[in-house]
């Protein structure tokens, strides 16, 4: 196992258990982009993915990140096919029952994420990449 596959699968330790406290994996200037979803975008540097995550975290009870794949997909790249659990704040939505998938790519050098893209929809995830579901 790759040392950039370890360092993915040690965020997913926390994501699943709901803290997304920790970005010491991150690099302080990294790339946070949203490919879709509501509010697609990106974002440069800690502050402003930490600002993105704290909006975003603040409308769900219990939110988590459960991973179902990892693929390695280059030398500093590792895709993660998710799917997301909770409910919304306001709606009382409950994330589990819209069986919503997802994937995060993770760009990785030197021991640090220097770009990651979010995608709420997986199928466009594989269609970006080129890949076949």
């Amino acid at each position: 196992m790759s040392e950039n596959l370890d360092l993915v699968r040690s965020i997913y330790v926390d994501w699943e258990r709901g803290d997304f406290n920790s970005a010491e994996w991150a690099d302080p200037e990294i790339d946070f982009v949203q490919a879709d979803g509501l509010d697609p975008g990106a974002w440069t540097g800690l502050a402003e993915m930490a600002k993105h995550f704290r909006g975003w975290l603040g409308t769900w009870e219990g939110f988590r990140l459960m991973v179902d794949d990892y693929r390695e997909l280059g030398p500093e790249t590792v895709l993660v096919l998710d799917h997301f659990s909770g409910q919304g704040k306001t709606s009382g939505m409950d994330l589990g029952q819209i069986h919503a998938k997802g994937a995060w790519v993770f760009h990785i050098r030197d021991g640090k994420v220097m770009r990651m893209i979010r995608y709420w929809d997986r199928d466009r995830a594989h269609t970006d990449l080129g890949l076949a579901e």
